[in-house]
């Protein structure tokens, strides 16, 4: 039969065709078909046949076409046909589809749906056929039967889009089925049916389904809905990140987590290189993606900034073009996440309103830890991204010195924290990718030599952590390193020092990069930079320091360690101590050349030989010996020669220039501080050895105690230094005096260092101690007394300390704590000089000071962290033992004597340390608190809390400063009370703002504003200060404002003068004397930062409505969240105007107060401009017409204000702004917001009629000839006018 219908097609006409087929049964033809098909005979002949025999103008042959279209569909379905000939039956139905009739298409088509939405499709082959007939559908013009009614083709198109997409997709047809819609030509309302539910489909996949789904998704987007199809992708990786990342932080309950990591790794990452791709054929994709994120930035930022999206527009930055927009976009990111996050950690009022929001910083570094699942196609945008942020927000150059990053994470700025991110990501990166570690290496060492002139403290930290992390693995790339070393010589100290610190682990490992070092050190030692010689010593310091040398005691303070796990010995080089020992002494013999040059480089090498002899005590021979060799060459040997210190030849002249050779007071330090280690180290060992070792040290000690017998002889006068020496910075002689007596004044504070360390609390040893203070004291005043007539600079410079932080500790221990029987009489000595006493806390001050300046001390033990903390604690323990037990009233009474008194001093001690303390060693706190606590016993169980041992010295000073307060106006100390206000703020800030605590300090401070009056600025301002830091951390001080304003509005008057104003006096603080400029500023510049977050809450609650604008489903409820935010804002808005209004009318005087007030009122209008145009996008009109009569008061108020000052202009062009927007709103709401509105018509200038009219009139008596100048005087007022006018 088959046959006969194929032979029948051949014919020209179809006739005979037509015939036969219909003599068949439809069963029969289908049968037929069926049979040839699953065989795999000729059935695309038979079928052709067929549909020649089966026109679609006769509706049987139609009906026939549908039959057998049915029918090859369920054979494609069926599975049972090879490949060849279902594509060939598909390819020929897919050719006759455009020939149906309308209503059997509708039919066809329905029938598809049916199966799709019943999952009766096997295989989903036959689906390629469903585009065809939608698409011949689309074309039909004509109303054809659909449902119970009658639409037109692309009517019924649209409606089985609807159904198909409405109804339930089994999902292994999704993918096929998006696929699909690629050839069906689709409405924009159809593309957003599709695309909602393929997204909806996500969840109901295996991950591994994903990515090509997504492909295809990309691919459909290029019609329409591109910003649908990312925001959906990425909320849904969002979404299942989040639920993972609570799956592997919640219990260990590992059968329950859905999914491995690393399989979801790696559908992220080959999903946003699909979308990469995508983009690179489509940039309008790219353009969708990154306004998508935009616009993220100003509502909630979970919304869609999230690992995923981050490691997608990292993965962008390989596209050139959007390479820049994207870093430019991130830069934003992140500070803006840090400026955020600083608002809301400064307000109470911004915690309680908006949830904590998720740190952009956490993502990104968790993007690095994912980024290990071969997302090579992030790691460079990363690595890119981290050097972009530690260029842009590294430390700056400040004229007056160095940048200082602290520690603490809450003081850090925006900037600084960005910084420090970028060093985080290319760390970690570092760690994790070993194909970039090279790139990451060199251009961190090309920074490093490139910018020499700018702060670069940041890359040598970066470069020590990843030297640190892999000293071996960094071996391969020691020829960069290598390489940087040629540089050594043409770089700063401060670099050279930081770098070969970095870098020393690698010196370990690798004796090629330790010899390169040394040659380029050995030529360095000779060059002709001064700078180049004191690097050369730096590097051969530290590889002293370095390479122990066998029978070295062990050091616990090594600078750098490494882990025995990164140090495998190496054949070639085979470290041993004997081979270290060579070496050492080698770098010893180039250093006592050093010796000889000059007074920069030896004072270098003095400094160091300490620390290089406490971590190589076998070097101390050698060290020894050179220093008493160099000692002896400034020695007078004989012990009746005074003085015994040659100081002619320390200096050294040469024509007019004169200046220091020798720096003999460092030499004799160092000499004193390796001596005394040295004895307490090394000679307990060595007993059995005395004989062999005794010379030096014994020669040492011996000339040490000569120097100081004749020290305390010498009067002044055998040094050339007395009164009447010329000490001017003018003359020659001058110079030479100035070089001697900071000599003279060095060795005596060495020298009392010494004896007091081997006294032993000798009665004798005090006595000289005190005698050789004398010398120095004499010396000192001298020249402060010279510098003071002279006022000459340079002699006024007071030169640091050469005592130690620890014999500082250990000084003052003794002279205010110790109370040993034994000690008393001897201590007395000392005790009895006040001014010895005041010198000890005085030192301590500068030590401090020190500290703070620059992050270390001077002398032995200076860069080391743990043992300044250690003397911290023991000072700070001393000097708040002496301010709490003799106060300062109590001292002033007894003596009247010059400076500040040694109660003062131990308070400004203490202000410094605890501002030191928080800033270099905030993670300590705890353990500095707990070694103040004279009464904490070591063995105590229960655990005191910060907030508890905080409280406890804040109640000290609170008591000091209530005595203060209630003491007689002539015995106020004005600068001991701002010295405890600012120890008072400093302590605060360890207080917890939730607790107990910190609300008794709030009251506390709030009780004293409000019952003590002073009249002194400094102290109000200082105390204000401190109630404004407390408060904001409590709840929002806009009440405080309104109040303070009040206040000073009384004291004032008001700017009418007819007008009486009651006096509130709700702070005595605010008085006549400080209410203004002193409280008026502060208040106002409190305003600007609530007027800030205001500003921030408005722009967040913008962010959000733009949001909700594009998903309009949810704006039924978009509103209510807001509601709260909203009427927080109004109210501090309303509270703002009262306060405004009160100083508006005050009669502030001219200059800052005013200026200031106008600029913050600009503000205040400018953002109510802002709030009324957001009400009038978001139609949300609740509240907003309580505020307005109160602006109208300030409004007219402001025609009275001073009329020549600048900001005016700007703030009638706010208020004008501020009125249109409003009256615009009043259209839209139909509420009249103008009600108490009076439009301003006022300016900065009036028209007095009567003045005009008498004007005019001396116009007309006026003769003719006057009339050029006449018009020259008429038209300069105008002129002004119009320019004020602007």
């Amino acid at each position: 039969m088959d046959q006969k219908i194929i032979c029948l097609a051949a014919e020209k006409t179809a006739d005979r065709l037509q015939e036969f087929l219909q003599t068949l049964e439809e069963d029969d033809l289908a049968n037929l078909l069926q049979n040839q098909a699953v065989k795999g005979k000729a059935a695309g002949a038979l079928l052709r046949a067929i549909f020649k025999g089966s026109p679609c103008s006769v509706e049987a042959g139609a009906l026939r076409r549908l039959k057998i279209y049915t029918c090859c569909i369920q054979l494609v379905e069926s599975g049972d046909l090879h490949k060849e000939v279902a594509s060939e039956i598909i390819g020929l139905l897919m050719l006759e589809a455009h020939n149906f009739p309308g209503p059997l298409l509708v039919e066809l088509a329905n029938e598809f749906v049916g199966a799709i939405k019943e999952g009766s499709l096997m295989n989903g082959k036959s689906l390629e056929l469903l585009p065809i007939i939608l698409t011949a559908l689309a074309t039909k013009k004509e109303n054809l039967a659909y449902g119970k009614g009658e639409l037109n083709g692309e009517e019924c198109k649209k409606q089985l889009i609807n159904a198909l997409c409405s109804g339930r997709w089994n999902q292994q047809y999704v993918i096929q089925l998006t696929s699909m819609f690629r050839d069906v030509p689709l409405t924009a309302e159809e593309m957003e049916f599709v695309m909602e539910k393929v997204l909806r489909m996500f969840s109901k996949l295996n991950l591994q389904e994903i990515p090509p789904l997504v492909y295809q998704l990309l691919v459909l987007s290029s019609k329409g809905s591109r910003k649908k199809v990312l925001e959906g992708i990425i909320t849904f990786f969002s979404e299942l990140d989040k639920q993972h990342n609570e799956e592997q932080s919640g219990d260990e309950l590992l059968d329950l987590v859905t999914v491995p990591s690393g399989e979801l790794r790696h559908v992220e990452g080959t999903i946003i290189l699909h979308i990469v791709f995508a983009i690179k054929l489509d940039c309008e994709l790219g353009r969708e993606l990154l306004k998508h994120l935009k616009a993220g930035q100003q509502g909630d930022l979970s919304n869609n900034i999230c690992p995923f999206s981050i490691a997608l527009l990292l993965s962008v930055t390989r596209i050139q073009r959007f390479e820049e927009q994207v870093f430019d976009l991130l830069k934003t990111l992140i500070v803006k996440s840090f400026k955020d996050l600083q608002l809301l950690q400064g307000s109470k009022f911004l915690q309680n309103l908006v949830p904590h929001r998720s740190s952009v910083s956490a993502m990104i570094l968790e993007v690095v830890k994912n980024s290990v699942h071969s997302w090579d196609h992030v790691t460079q945008g990363l690595v890119e991204l981290g050097f972009i942020l530690m260029d842009l927000y590294g430390p700056k150059k400040i004229p007056d010195g160095r940048t200082i990053e602290t520690s603490s994470s809450l003081s850090r700025m925006p900037n600084q924290q960005a910084c420090k991110l970028g060093a985080n990501i290319l760390l970690e990166t570092f760690k994790i990718h070993e194909i970039i570690r090279q790139e990451i290496l060199e251009q961190v060492l090309n920074r490093v030599v490139t910018r020499a002139s700018s702060p670069i403290s940041h890359f040598l930290d970066l470069l020590s952590n990843i030297v640190m992390y892999a000293p071996l693995v960094l071996q391969s790339c020691s020829s960069k390193v290598t390489e940087t070393f040629d540089y050594l010589s043409f770089l700063p100290l401060q670099t050279v020092q930081g770098l070969l610190k970095a870098v020393q682990p690698l010196l370990k490992v690798s004796m090629s990069m330790r010899d390169s070092l040394i040659i380029v050190l050995r030529k360095a030692m000779f060059a002709s930079q001064l700078d180049a010689r004191k690097s050369a010593v730096a590097g051969f310091l530290l590889l002293l320091k370095n390479f122990k040398v066998l029978g070295s005691l062990s050091s616990s303070q090594c600078s750098q360690s490494i882990g025995v796990s990164q140090v495998h010995v190496d054949v070639h080089s085979r470290y041993n101590s004997v081979a270290n020992e060579t070496f050492c002494l080698e770098i010893m013999d180039s250093l006592r050349r050093c010796i000889g040059q000059q007074a920069d480089v030896r004072l270098m090498l003095y400094e160091g030989f300490y620390d290089v002899l406490r971590r190589n005590s076998q070097l101390a021979n050698s060290i020894m010996q050179t220093l008493l060799s160099q000692l002896k060459q400034f020695y007078e040997p004989q012990s009746d020669v005074l003085p015994p210190l040659k100081l002619e030849a320390c200096i050294l002249t040469q024509g007019d220039q004169i200046s220091l050779q020798e720096p003999l007071d460092y030499l004799l330090c160092c000499i004193q501080h390796c001596l005394a280690w040295y004895k307490s180290r090394v000679m307990p060992l060595q007993q059995e050895e005395e004989e062999e070792e005794e010379g030096f040290y014994q020669d040492l000690d011996d000339m040490l105690e000569s120097i100081t017998n004749r020290m305390i002889k010498s009067e002044l006068e055998d040094f050339e230094l007395d009164k009447s020496a010329d000490f001017s910075q003018s003359t020659g002689v001058g110079i030479k005096n100035s070089i001697c007596a900071f000599l003279v004044m060095g060795v005596c504070e060495v020298l009392i260092e010494y004896n007091f360390s081997i006294s032993n609390f000798s009665k004798n040893k005090f006595e000289e101690v005190l005698s050789l203070f004398m010398c120095y004291k004499k010396l000192s005043d001298i020249l402060n007394e010279k510098a003071g007539k002279g006022k000459t600079k340079a002699a006024n410079k007071t030169n640091d300390s050469f005592l130690s932080l620890k014999f500082v500790s250990d000084l003052l221990t003794a002279l205010f704590r110790d109370s040993t029987q034994s000690h008393e009489e001897s201590l007395s000595v000392l005790r009895s000089s006040n001014e010895f006493m005041r010198y000890a806390v005085s030192v301590a001050l500068q030590k401090v000071q020190q500290l703070k300046e620059t992050g270390h001390v001077s002398g032995p033990d200076g860069q080391n962290p743990e043992k300044i903390f250690q003397n911290l604690c023991d000072i700070t323990r001393v000097l708040l033992w002496r301010y709490t037990s003799i106060p300062t009233s109590v001292e002033e009474s007894g003596k009247k004597e010059k400076g500040k008194s040694i109660s003062l001093l131990c308070l400004e001690g203490l202000q410094k340390i605890f501002s030191a303390v928080q800033q270099f060693y905030q993670p300590r706190i705890h353990q500095f608190l707990r070694a103040l606590d004279v009464t904490d016993k070591e063995g105590e169980e229960v655990e005191v809390s910060v907030n508890e041992r905080a409280a406890f010295q804040i109640r000290q000073f609170q008591r000091s400063l209530l005595n203060l307060l209630s003491s007689q106006e002539e015995d106020f100390n004005s600068k001991e009370a701002l010295l405890l206000v600012t120890v008072l703020s400093n302590l605060s800030k360890l207080l917890e703002p939730s607790s107990p605590q910190f609300v008794q300090m709030l009251s506390w401070t709030s009780k004293i504003c409000k019952e003590y009056s002073w009249e002194d600025a400094s102290f109000c301002k200082g105390l204000m200060n401190l109630l404004f830091s407390l408060h904001v951390l409590y709840k929002s001080p806009v009440i405080l404002l309104r109040d303070l304003s009040q206040d000073i509005h009384g004291h004032l008057g008001d700017i009418d003068q007819d007008v009486e104003v009651e006096k509130t006096n709700h702070f005595a603080m605010v008085n006549l004397r400080t209410a203004a400029p002193t409280v008026c500023l502060l208040v106002l510049s409190q305003a600007e930062k609530v007027l800030e977050e205001v500003d921030w809450l408005i722009t967040r609650l913008k962010g959000q409505v733009s949001q909700e604008i594009v998903s309009e489903e949810a704006s039924s409820q978009a509103t209510l969240p807001n509601h709260p935010i909203e009427k927080a804002i109004i109210m501090q808005l309303g509270t703002l105007l009262t306060f405004f209004h009160e100083l508006v009318q005050t009669a502030l005087p001219s200059g800052s107060c005013v200026d200031t007030l106008l600029k913050d009122l600009c503000k205040m209008y400018t953002i109510l401009t802002a709030l009324v145009r957001y009400n009038k996008k978001s139609k949300s009109l609740t509240y907003t017409g309580e505020k307005k009569e109160k602006s109208a008061a300030v409004a007219t108020a402001m025609a009275r204000v001073l009329r020549e000052t600048k900001p005016i202009p700007n703030l009638i062009f706010a208020i004008e702004q501020y009125e249109k927007f409003l009256i615009h709103l009043s259209k839209k709401s139909k509420v009249n917001l103008m009600q108490h509105m009076k439009l301003s018509t006022s300016r900065d200038f009036k028209i007095k009629g009567n003045i005009l009219d008498m004007v005019l009139r001396e116009d007309e008596e006026e003769d003719e000839e006057g009339t050029a100048s006449q018009h020259e005087e008429e038209n300069k007022e105008p002129a002004k006018k119009k320019r004020k006018n602007k």
